[in-house]
């Protein structure tokens, strides 16, 4: 069993390769907005990128010695057919449910959202290629660094949903740095990080979770934060129609959801007991 200091560094290595290729792309982004996002070169480079942090986190590279252990980490296994579907859906479900969630939030809290870049200035295509490229590297860093190697190593020592409930609270700073400290905000991506430690742990894979991720993502950069700066806080002008239907929403997806992740938990399940 690995000591305390050595899971607490394990804990603050995680959360740094987490983070840094995420700042890695902001910052190319931003100096290809300078030199013209006509030629848009921030997305090949930072594919390139990727796909080398990929492949090492996965064995590749030296030291031979962490080879298998790396691979092992990066939890990125091969799934059934059944497990992929229910996987997907208990997941969709559950960003129907957080999509009403994050409205209702806003609407109860006062928070500063996303910062995002204006792009109106540029086509539709270069927009789509940008947001595309962040939400994959959102999603694969996330997923790989936090559902893989952090939870992955937080399983073999705690109890399961202690595992995953502590790399859900172990990313919060990182959603805070961009988003801010309020506790509405930090509480909706403390659930929607447990739904996705939820989906690795039972498919003990993270490439549901990237898919999954990469969906929700796109759904919030296009169907939500641009709308988020003309939302009222219900202390100002009362709780409207829409207010009450996104909380139905929230409650009624997510209890289909959690219905969902108990399906393919029992999918799972049964493959496991398989000989």
């Amino acid at each position: 069993m690995p000591s305390p200091i050595k899971l607490i560094w394990f804990a603050l290595v995680s959360l740094f390769l987490t983070l840094v290729p995420q700042g890695l792309w902001t910052g190319l982004l931003a100096a290809n907005l300078k030199t013209g996002i006509g030629v848009p070169w921030a997305v090949p480079v930072m594919g390139g990128v990727l796909w080398l942090g990929w492949r090492y986190a996965g064995g590749h590279g030296p030291p031979a010695a962490t080879s298998q252990a790396r691979r092992v980490y990066r939890r990125a296994n091969a799934l059934s057919a059944p497990a992929w579907g229910w996987a997907l859906l208990a997941n969709g479900l559950a960003l129907l449910a957080f999509s009403g969630l994050w409205i209702v939030l806003f609407q109860l809290v006062k928070a500063p959202g996303n910062s995002a870049t204006d792009f109106s200035k540029y086509s539709t295509l270069t927009v789509a290629v940008i947001l595309l490229t962040g939400a994959v590297v959102g999603a694969v860093v996330e997923e790989v660094g936090i559902r893989g190697y952090l939870q992955g190593a937080l399983e073999r020592v705690v109890p399961i949903p202690v595992a995953i409930v502590l790399a859900a609270l172990i990313l919060t700073p990182g959603h805070a740095l961009t988003q801010g400290f309020v506790w509405s905000t930090l509480l909706f991506y403390v659930l929607v990080d447990v739904a996705y430690g939820v989906t690795a742990y039972l498919t003990n894979s993270i490439y549901p979770g990237i898919v999954a991720h990469t969906a929700g993502l796109l759904v919030f950069f296009f169907l939500i934060w641009p709308h988020d700066a003309g939302r009222q806080l219900v202390t100002s002008g009362g709780a409207d129609a829409w207010f009450w239907i996104h909380l139905l929403q929230a409650v009624g997806f997510g209890a289909v959801a959690i219905w969902a992740f108990t399906r393919l938990a029992r999918i799972t399940a049964r493959a496991a007991a398989r000989p």
